[in-house]
């Protein structure tokens, strides 16, 4: 799978890969909270798309009343956000028709919690403990129903996770003060801190979530019927020492269903490079497929197979208060259906490697600032007047100049020139003549960076850094909240080598290449086996 990418790289100072929350009341284990007393609706997760619920509800529309209620009451719910309110992304801004978009985020977990999940899951130590969040994907309707984004973010990104308050018992967990893997936000209060982890990277407004566990994943696919995946070779996803999913497929394309599918959607050791890259991309072909097969399936038409589906999602699934009754999965489904399959684009948040972890990169911005501004990763929204990207609301007005702390970096490096000399410096100059008297070079090497940009931590700092950058004329568009930074801090970048006055660069709507991107009607999708996982007979050698 394509990234921009260097292994091997060291992590920022400060940065961690498992730090313990900090939480009020109650002490804490590191990682999480324990599992004793935890509520089973927590331990849920999803793995796949919100279309199978779709077909599902549309298909059972017309049973009775009393099937309706039972339905109903299969449901679970839980908070949607639980981070700081003044931290929320702004909700996206309504196009010309009154249409706005939908962004539903799909989250899976590791959740050992119960017999069943435990004898699917394996790895006994950690029976009870707290859940982590090891699928994650964002789901992006577009406002006039015409396109669908899908990305996924590998569950070992490095990111700074918010404060968050769990909804049950009150225990707050204070934001990360290094980066932690983004699965950990799971065990940080439950998916409502998920949640809150993807609007403070991304300042995209999330309307729902949708989780399901492992044996849900099982009585899911079992109650479809089954869904073709390939393979370009014979697999058996199982290592000497004892790890893998114990996946085995003959090369070409097989129909799996049950806890082969889940062995599926778990599958690390055996594809593309064995990390969770090529899992995720195998997670996006087995969704594809999904939606292919629900959608053109005439055996789903029986009443019988679409209860027993019907049964399997309310069961297996928890949403958010916003989806907590059949009625509105009902809506949300009518507005999922509404999509074409070939207008559905999957991706993986372009990354690049920290040592054995990774971190996004300015493609990962591209693509959200393409997701806030509602524009179709396929390219076939030719002539189509973009969404303006929904601005943060300003919590705390800007301080008096002369009190704003600003750090300047000169980022005007590139691939083919050194970095000019001085720049921070200058730009440094800029800012105190306007007043800005704090304004102070930052003494790091200067690096390589294609934009200028003015970022800054916590909602609180995003007026000083509006009015940094208003100084200056960098636009609004280009000041964003970023959790690499400490203070209010402007990035001179590649486009501003020269020159007093900025001028405006214009932004490409194009995907990055590195997004790697999968559409939904492509049925010539076929995993890459790694070859160490591949085998010519027999795997017990029989």
């Amino acid at each position: 799978m394509a990234q921009s990418s260097v292994r091997g790289e060291a992590p920022a100072a400060g940065d961690t890969t498992s730090a313990a929350p900090e939480a009020s009341g109650a002490a804490e284990p590191a990682g999480g909270r324990s599992g004793a007393g935890r509520s089973p609706r927590r331990r849920r997760v999803l793995r796949w798309s919100a279309t199978v619920l779709a077909v599902v509800i549309l298909g059972t529309a017309g049973a009775g009343y009393l099937y309706y209620e039972h339905l109903n009451d299969n449901i679970k719910s839980d908070e949607l956000y639980i981070g700081d309110a003044k931290e929320r992304a702004a909700a996206a801004p309504a196009n010309a028709e009154g249409q706005t978009p939908l962004n539903i985020l799909l989250i899976g977990s590791d959740a050992r919690n119960t017999e069943a999940n435990q004898k699917l899951g394996g790895a006994r130590e950690t029976f009870g403990g707290p859940p982590l969040a090891d699928v994650q994907m964002l789901l992006h309707v577009s406002a006039d129903r015409s396109n669908m984004s899908v990305i996924s973010m590998p569950r070992d990104t490095l990111l700074q996770i918010p404060k968050c308050t769990d909804p049950d018992d009150g225990t707050v967990y204070q934001a990360s003060q290094g980066r932690m893997m983004t699965n950990e936000s799971l065990s940080r209060g439950g998916p409502g801190c998920t949640v809150a982890t993807w609007e403070k990277l991304t300042d995209i407004r999330i309307d729902h979530f949708m989780m399901i566990d492992f044996a849900g994943v099982v009585s899911m696919a079992d109650a479809i019927g089954g869904v073709p995946v390939c393979v370009d070779a014979n697999v058996y996803s199982h290592t000497s020492s004892g790890h893998g999913s114990g996946l085995r497929l003959e090369k070409g394309t097989t129909y799996i269903k049950g806890e082969q599918a889940l062995q599926w959607l778990r599958t690390r050791y055996g594809f593309e490079d064995g990390s969770d890259l090529g899992r995720a991309k195998a997670q996006h072909m087995y969704m594809n497929s999904m939606v292919r097969e629900l959608r053109a399936n005439a055996k789903l038409s029986s009443p019988n197979k679409l209860r027993k589906l019907a049964e399997a999602a309310t069961r297996a699934i928890t949403v958010d208060d916003g989806l907590d009754s059949i009625k509105k999965m009902y809506d949300l489904a009518g507005e999922l259906q509404k999509v074409p399959t070939d207008r559905i684009t999957m991706t993986t948040m372009p990354n690049r490697y920290v040592g054995e972890r990774v971190e996004p990169t300015k493609d990962a911005e591209r693509l959200f600032r393409l997701v806030r501004e509602d524009i179709a990763l396929d390219g076939k929204d030719t002539g189509k007047k973009p969404a303006p990207s929904p601005s943060p609301t300003v919590t705390d007005p800007a301080a008096d100049p002369a009190d704003i702390a600003v750090q300047v970096h000169n980022g005007t490096g590139t691939d083919t020139l050194a970095p000019a000399r001085g720049r921070a410096t200058d730009v440094t100059g800029l800012l105190t003549a306007k007043g800005f008297a704090k304004a102070v070079t930052d003494p790091s090497a200067a690096t390589a960076e294609p934009a200028t940009e003015v970022s800054y931590p916590s909602a609180d700092l995003r007026g000083d850094a509006l009015a940094v950058a208003r100084a200056l004329g960098i636009p609004e568009s280009a000041v964003r909240r970023s959790t690499e930074v400490s203070g209010v801090t402007v990035v001179v970048g590649a486009d501003w080598r020269e020159n007093a006055a900025y001028k405006v660069p214009e932004e490409s709507d194009e995907v990055p290449e590195s997004a790697d991107l999968m559409n939904a009607s492509d049925t010539g999708q076929c995993m890459h086996v790694d070859p160490s996982f591949t085998w010519t007979e027999e795997p017990d050698g029989s």
